[in-house]
């Protein structure tokens, strides 16, 4: 399927971020998927940054690099709908709405408060719609700014694949029965990290067989190297690219945020059939149903993780009740689910973005 591109320009998508992580991943999987409806897209991108990079192979993309804000302003000028994915590009989106009147989406991703001053206030107020991937996200900016316009839609699976012969090569390596795994940037104040070092140190007097693997990079990464240093059951593995090697390597899957707007990458466990265990926090509780998919546990409580680590290793049969449960519950985050629910907002926004058979 195609539309009709209107005399007034095209969709622009607009991400700052300065790193790439699960807001960047999902701003790649909407891109890449409304590639089948768009004839023509546009991202606007900081230079040098992965999505700089990763989108230029995609047919009708046009990646333009730029150096901040002031650029990407000028580069929004013709379009016909502005598509925000980060804060500084819903700045950039409402400055260009003040001056062409050029409607604009927010994607909001995360679950901390927005500042409650007069700006930012009518930069929610002013977007077209903001599409919040949790209730928790949705009742904060709600509380911030009453007028603001709410969709929910929750980010997706990213439909990672695997290479059987790395997993087996990876396990071995690790000379462990049983591996819980952590994906992740590592920073405390947002993913809680020392909680699972924590569960790791008294797992590790009672059970050698468990090994624990945290994977990713971030500004806590030498403090929580230092913290795990004398933890022969813990591995870092660093950025990796074949994040599906290791979700296929995993038996159980930790995320013991202290916060967090939705956790997209328990989706991503869930599609492959870890079972989870994650703070009860956020939007985690929109899409992990305790008892049945994985075990909620208050956040920053290693007694509670260990606990809950311990009674999953111990049994199997409720794990593969619950791998077969998270399995089913994917399905409902299938990428195509996300990038139809985004195609019919931007349809509602603006009609004369006409469907062709």
């Amino acid at each position: 399927m195609a539309i009709a591109a209107d005399s007034g320009g095209y969709p622009h998508h607009i991400n700052l971020a300065r790193v790439y992580r699960g807001g960047e991943r999902q701003t790649e999987i909407l891109i890449r998927g409304l590639a089948e409806y768009l004839p023509r897209q546009r991202l606007i991108t900081r230079r040098g940054m992965p999505l700089h990079t990763r989108l230029l192979d995609t047919d009708g993309i046009e990646v333009v690099p730029v150096d901040g804000r002031f650029e990407a302003f000028k580069a929004t000028s013709g379009a016909s709908l502005l598509h925000a994915h980060e804060t500084r590009s819903a700045q950039v989106s409402c400055m260009r709405h003040s001056v062409s009147s050029t409607p604009y989406v927010i994607t909001r991703r995360v679950d901390n408060r927005p500042r409650r001053d007069p700006v930012t206030r009518y930069m929610y107020r002013r977007a077209a719609r903001v599409a919040v991937l949790s209730r928790a996200i949705g009742n904060i900016l709600l509380d911030t700014e009453p007028r603001a316009k709410i969709e929910r839609i929750p980010s997706v699976s990213s439909n990672f694949s695997s290479d059987e012969a790395w997993v087996r090569a990876f396990r071995s390596s690790l000379g462990a029965s049983f591996i819980v795994g952590h994906i992740a940037a590592l920073d405390q104040s947002h993913k809680g990290q020392l909680t699972l070092i924590d569960t790791a140190r008294r797992v590790a007097e009672r059970y050698p067989d468990v090994h624990f693997v945290l994977v990713g990079e971030g500004r806590d990464g030498d403090s929580l190297r230092s913290a795990a240093a004398d933890l022969e059951n813990v591995s870092f593995t660093g950025w990796v690219e074949n994040v599906g090697d290791y979700l296929a390597a995993f038996d159980l899957f930790v995320l013991p945020s202290l916060r967090e707007g939705l956790g997209s990458i328990l989706l991503d466990a869930m599609q492959f059939g870890l079972p989870v265990i994650a703070s009860a926090v956020g939007g985690i509780t929109d899409i992990v149903v305790d008892g049945t998919t994985g075990i909620l546990v208050p956040p920053a409580d290693s007694v509670a993780l260990t606990d809950a680590v311990v009674r999953l290793f111990q049994d199997a049969a409720l794990r593969d009740a619950m791998s077969q449960a998270a399995r089913v519950h994917a399905l409902d985050y299938r990428p195509e689910v996300m990038i139809e629910r985004y195609w019919q907002l931007y349809r509602q926004i603006l009609p004369r973005l006409s469907q062709e058979s």
